[in-house]
């Protein structure tokens, strides 16, 4: 079932997440219908609070990066069918120097700019078996990871801008909110006026 994701302004994608245990009531269902949620927006990731919970999973499939021509081929592969479930995830450690590239957000259509993150990072989640892992990636996998990873800390990529930045993009984020935009998927507007 496509699930309506929640647009910007939405006091859920400011919360802190709450961890998970693994009798989380209908988990398969809802994860699967994250996928088809996530899949039907063509996103490569979504996380809980943009379906309007505050609990910390994400889902990542970087499979779409993968055919990008600027890519090493090594970087092609680690993409090409990277698909995961993370559960109260812990970003340990982020390193090496920051580097820019351009980011988006199903929660926040058609605007993108260019983020600033590190490069490396290891985290240690659960996945949906509720299995312990900690793992190192690099590079747009640990990129994405990083951008799901900010949601259920309350975070959006629109907040790692400069102050100028912000300021300018202010009158497109409201439009937003307030459901003044066309998108090609379900979403859900906080700010939006009845009977309008």
């Amino acid at each position: 079932m496509i699930l309506p994701i929640v647009a910007y302004g939405d006091p859920v994608l400011r919360k802190v997440s709450k961890d998970m245990d693994s009798d989380y009531p209908d988990l398969e269902n809802l994860i699967s219908n994250m996928w088809e949620t996530m899949y039907n927006a063509h996103g490569v990731g979504l996380a809980a609070p943009q379906v309007g919970l505050p609990i910390r999973m994400f889902l990542v499939d970087t499979t779409p990066f993968s055919d990008d021509e600027d890519l090493t081929d090594e970087e092609q592969k680690a993409l090409n069918g990277f698909k995961k479930v993370f559960i109260n995830a812990k970003i340990e450690q982020e390193e090496g120097e920051e580097w820019e590239f351009n980011e988006g957000c199903l929660s926040i259509p058609d605007i993108r700019e260019d983020v600033k993150r590190k490069p490396e990072i290891t985290i240690t989640y659960l996945d949906e078996n509720f299995k312990e892992h900690n793992e190192k990636y690099n590079g747009l996998l640990a990129r994405v990871i990083q951008h799901e990873y900010d949601h259920i800390e309350g975070v959006l990529f629109t907040d790692k801008l400069s102050s100028l930045k912000k300021r300018l993009l202010k009158n497109r984020l409201d439009k937003i909110s307030k459901g003044k935009i066309n998108v090609d998927y379900k979403m859900r507007f906080p700010n939006i006026k009845k009977g309008r």
